[in-house]
């Protein structure tokens, strides 16, 4: 089950859900009781590549795609 974020436009508060995918894109807020909307999260994951092999760089020096690599960029 997806972890959900939700903002609460009359208190600004911010606060995570488990919800199914098939759950409304609303919320009530648990502060004040309001309608939340979700709101799209960023999350950051750190891949290790090999056995043994300690964390690996993202982005456009790690030669990962639009690095180069690919052709793309």
């Amino acid at each position: 089950m997806p972890l959900y974020e939700y903002v609460c436009d009359a208190c600004d508060s911010r606060f995570e859900r488990l919800q199914p995918m098939s759950a409304a894109h609303v919320a009530g807020c648990p502060d004040c009781g309001e309608e939340a909307k979700r709101v799209l999260s960023v999350f950051a994951a750190q891949v290790a590549v090999g056995a043994g092999a300690g964390p690996s760089p993202v982005g456009p020096l790690s030669g990962a795609c639009c690095g180069g690599a690919c052709g793309c960029g």
